[in-house]
């Protein structure tokens, strides 16, 4: 079973190990207070702007493995490369969809798991958790549009060419459809500013 192989892996990210080390270093340390708030602080934003860019290069990797026939490590190469130029861009998208999950999220957590605490009624809560779910369904779907966007717009940027019909014919192997790209010459995107 490959579950059991990869489970290390997969609940030790480098990234949160090390995060742990500082941070229990920095507890059990001989440093001052104010020296190991403010070295606590430095690390915070170390963490949660690796934390972000990891997930950035993620996302659009996987949207790099939906469009061109790379998967992998290869995709995450790829993405990486992409991102180059607009970084900004993408954790202006990133932090803005996060930003907006959470506030859904504690809507939800206020409203509708705490709302008999609040004196809401059952119907209330009921439409509320209704709501947000509606609202997380369309965030989510929101973001699915975007990443491909995103991907187009990165593509952009550094000069690369669509292959409009390799394109269509990978999405039609995926999807089982014909697409109505087919068979139409390939497009070099101009640099647009975004």
């Amino acid at each position: 079973m490959v579950v059991p192989k990869i489970w290390k892996r997969l609940m030790a990210n480098v990234v949160d190990v090390v995060f742990l080390v500082l941070l229990i270093s920095l507890v059990l340390g001989s440093l001052e207070t104010t020296s190991r708030s403010a070295l606590f602080i430095v690390l915070l934003v170390l963490y949660i702007t690796g934390v972000v860019y990891m997930g950035i290069v993620w996302q659009l990797a996987s949207v790099i493995s939906v469009l061109e026939d790379l998967k992998g490590i290869k995709a995450m190469i790829k993405s990486k490369a992409l991102i180059k130029g607009k970084v900004m861009v993408a954790c202006a998208i990133f932090i803005n969809l996060s930003i907006m999950f959470s506030l859904i999220e504690f809507v939800f957590e206020t409203m509708v798991v705490h709302g008999e605490k609040l004196g809401m009624g059952m119907w209330i809560r009921v439409l509320c958790g209704i709501v947000c779910f509606l609202l997380v369904m369309q965030l989510f779907l929101f973001g699915l549009v975007v990443q491909p966007v995103f991907y187009v717009v990165c593509k952009s940027y550094h000069h690369e060419i669509i292959n409009k019909s390799l394109l269509a014919d990978h999405l039609q192997v995926l999807c089982g459809r014909v697409c109505p790209y087919q068979r139409q010459q390939d497009n070099q995107l101009e640099q647009y500013d975004v």
